[in-house]
């Protein structure tokens, strides 16, 4: 085959970058809606740029009770057995994780029944990080809500609800976990009226932190958690550089596990901008 053949198929198969990632959220919407139904039209079009939401998962990373929560033991090694396997335990509510109705309900569902439908979903980011700044203890609250209504329009359909409180920056130092001298945490979440306000006033399916809780760290009885996941919505926990992202216009993929009655578990989680 000529040189100038070559070069010509070689241009015919090339996608451009836009192209690429048309495609991949084309794919993503159409398994999506073929597995359980249709996905919002307000999902954002023609995106171009992927940020990775998730932090790395290791046994030292910072979990909610303090305790190691994650652990591997290497069974086989490429210099005995020429290729790696890892055996991992992990508790399901570690890292970058995905938090299921069932985990703050009797019956509600597990990670496995949550349609991808709803996995796949407009995002809406607030940000609360003034306020976190001045006060540990802040609250992502309905007037917030309602701030960002009066800046951006309606909240879209089917949207997970974000709050960029900028924690992330202190994964890595003891802030991120906060605790006093008393063991008593301190970090943003959202305020039970704020998820009773979205679930009355909206079709929100999740919403996201970029801390240890949905909860503020000072809760004493998880009431956000009790608000949202048990009227059958999911919570997204330790979101990865919410920073990066506009206010609205991203589109959000959860790529939570598939484990049949799990209450959550790690998850890999992406924005399409």
């Amino acid at each position: 085959m000529c040189d100038a053949c070559i070069i010509d198929t070689v241009k015919n198969r090339m996608l451009s970058r836009r192209s690429f990632f048309r495609a991949a959220a084309a794919g993503a919407a159409t398994v999506a809606a073929a597995s359980s139904g249709s996905l919002s039209p307000a999902l954002a079009q023609a995106p171009t740029k992927v940020t990775d939401l998730t932090h790395e998962l290791h046994e030292e990373f910072p979990t909610f009770f303090g305790q190691q929560q994650f652990w591997r033991e290497q069974k086989f090694n490429y210099k005995e057995h020429k290729f790696n396997l890892f055996e991992l335990r992990v508790n399901e509510h570690t890292g970058t994780h995905l938090d299921a109705p069932l985990h703050f309900s009797e019956d509600g569902k597990s990670v496995a029944e949550i349609p991808v439908s709803d996995l796949v979903v407009p995002l809406a980011v607030i940000d609360i990080r003034e306020k976190a700044d001045a006060n540990p203890d802040a609250q992502l609250t309905p007037d917030d809500i309602k701030a960002w209504i009066s800046a951006n329009g309606d909240l879209p359909e089917k949207a997970c609800v974000a709050l960029n409180s900028g924690w992330g920056r202190h994964l890595g130092t003891d802030k991120f976990r906060n605790a006093d001298a008393e063991g008593k945490m301190h970090f943003p979440g959202f305020h039970v009226e704020a998820v009773q306000y979205l679930a009355e006033n909206s079709s929100a399916v999740g919403i996201a932190v970029d801390t240890l809780s949905l909860d503020h760290g000072l809760s004493p009885d998880f009431a956000t958690h009790y608000a949202w996941l048990a009227s059958g919505h999911w919570g997204l926990e330790g979101a990865a550089n919410l920073d990066q992202l506009p206010a609205k216009g991203a589109t959000l993929i959860v790529g939570a596990p598939k484990v049949r009655g799990g209450t959550g578990g790690p998850s890999r989680v992406l924005a399409l901008v």
